[in-house]
């Protein structure tokens, strides 16, 4: 009954509610599965997030759903693999000191970077004072690894050491991400940043030319070091904010594959094309701003938790796409904790109990600041309904999405709630860090013990079996105390002709998945 209930509150929201579609004229039976694929042809990918610039240090592209196309122009220091485990990349092997204040890389050799010039240690030093000396101008995923840096040396041109400032078992992981990122000496050289950068790395793919938040157009280096078979001749990285234009570029043939929306899964299947769902370490979620009087009381916290029906809401609006969960990862990756899906079971009758023994015997009001995207609204009105009949009586402050740092300003920040989606970050350490630790919450760590585990999990190499145990436990404190309220999964999810696109498998460390190695089939536009 709640969820039948849930179901005709969304399709009484003519604003937010699907559009007819007209029938394509596409024939499924055209394209047939198993076909060789075609070294000759472009992928051209219509995505739901642009890049303003493409320089990997600037803050935009700190937000892993805008690594798409860097990932594919840069390569990184050490590669992360599809659940996130580092493994050789630029650099073939690395090692700590015993108190882990040393870093050191073996670099790859033979490598260039895509105007000609020379991979050694001498572009990696060059690459790191860099954003050492952007500081905080280079946003907060890079600024947390170049903080950590006392100094950078060469060890001929083919090693380098890694001095930090204190113990730091996290380089193997940040090093994965955009902070290991190789730019070309070439674009180094004036000291440019964002837009003012030449786009040049040793990735698979270099830039042909760029319009900023439009379009990154590339062609495939074919003197790249990892010589997989087929991979594209061209890729295309296109940004169209609306839904329908995305899939609708798949219809016209404007585009080999799409990110949609999951709501648009049954239309896409319906026009006869393939769907491919990636299950992805990306959860809708609420930050909570306990600097407020109402947030910083744990048991209307825990209301939360318990008025929140994570089935109904998967089921009328993940499609098929999304799992309920209280829990940053996906099911799939080695850090989920099935266990955590217990604790907090939807009990609207607790959830009212919990909100008068809160102090607040005829219900609260709280302000939720809320991004303007349709589907944003469409998650936050229906946790609306859910909230009020326990008590909870929501208020939406609608602002745009450029504005979401209005939430994160130093305390006591603007808001009750906010809710995101959010992506995976290269280490797993780094979604507390980010979500639930004082460093990244202006108002501070729900309980010191948040902190505490932080620390100690920093400390460790991630071969070091303590590790895993230190972040899951940092998992359940993080949900037992309420320092965010997850609602559930959000999954990548791709429409394109079937059997066209190959190789696009879901990769947990970003929100992004990675097209390194994704083929085009032939015969197919």
């Amino acid at each position: 009954m709640r969820r039948t209930r849930l179901a005709a509150l969304l399709l009484a929201a003519p604003a937010f509610a699907p559009t007819a579609f007209a029938p394509t004229a596409f024939a499924p039976t055209a394209f047939a599965a198993g076909r060789p694929a075609d070294p000759n042809a472009t992928l051209i990918y219509f995505d739901a997030v642009p890049n303003q610039t493409l320089d990997p240090r600037e803050p935009q592209n700190n937000s892993s759903f805008a690594q798409g196309a860097l990932m594919a122009i840069y390569d990184s220091l050490i590669r992360l693999d599809a659940s996130g485990e580092p493994t050789p990349g630029l650099a073939t092997a690395w090692e700590y000191n015993a108190d882990l204040t040393e870093f050191t890389l073996t670099l790859r050799q033979g490598v260039t970077f895509h105007d000609g010039s020379k991979f050694d240690a001498a572009a990696v030093i060059l690459n790191f004072e860099r954003a050492i000396a952007f500081g905080p101008r280079t946003g907060g995923a890079v600024t947390e690894t170049m903080s950590q840096i006392a100094a950078i040396e060469g060890i001929g041109n083919d090693k380098v050491r890694i001095k930090l400032k204190a113990p730091s078992g996290q380089m193997p992981y940040l090093l994965g991400g955009q902070a290991g990122m190789m730019i070309a000496p070439t674009s180094l050289a004036d000291n440019a940043f964002g837009g003012a950068l030449k786009p040049v790395g040793a990735g698979p793919y270099k830039v042909r030319s760029f319009e900023s938040n439009v379009q990154t157009l590339t062609v495939r280096f074919d003197a790249y070091w990892d010589k997989k078979p087929n991979r594209p001749a061209a890729f295309e990285h296109h940004f169209a904010a609306d839904a329908r234009a995305r899939l609708n570029a798949v219809r016209s043939g404007q585009a080999n594959v799409a990110l949609i929306e999951p709501r648009q899964i049954a239309e896409a299947k319906a026009a006869g094309f393939e769907v491919l769902v990636n299950e992805k370490n990306s959860t809708w979620q609420i930050g909570v701003n306990t600097s407020h009087e109402t947030m910083g009381k744990l048991k209307l916290r825990q209301a939360i938790m318990y008025a929140t029906d994570r089935q109904a809401l998967s089921d009328a609006l993940g499609f098929g796409a999304s799992k309920p969960s209280v829990q940053f990862f996906a099911s799939t990756s080695p850090w989920y904790q099935p266990e955590l899906e217990t604790l907090f079971p939807y009990d609207p009758a607790k959830a009212r109990q919990l909100v008068k023994e809160a102090g607040y015997p005829n219900g609260v009001d709280i302000n939720w600041l809320l991004l303007n995207t349709n589907e944003y609204k469409l998650v936050a009105e229906a946790m609306q309904s859910m909230l009020g009949e326990v008590g909870i009586r929501v208020k939406f402050d609608v602002v745009d999405v450029s504005q979401y740092t209005l939430f994160r300003r130093p305390s006591p920040g603007r808001g009750d709630v906010m809710m995101v989606r959010w992506g995976g970050r290269p280490d797993p350490l780094q979604t507390f860090q980010e979500a639930a630790g004082s460093n990244a919450v202006p108002w501070g760590a729900v309980v010191p013990e948040i902190d505490e585990l932080i620390r100690q999990a920093r400390g460790m190499v991630p071969s070091d079996p303590r590790r895993k145990d230190v972040v899951q436990r940092l998992a359940r404190v993080a949900t037992e105390q309420v320092a965010y309220v997850m609602l559930m999964t959000r999954s990548n999810v791709y429409a394109f002709k079937p059997g066209c696109i190959v190789n696009l498998p879901p990769y947990l460390p970003t929100g992004n998945d990675r097209i390194n190695d994704t083929q085009v089939s032939t015969g197919c536009k």
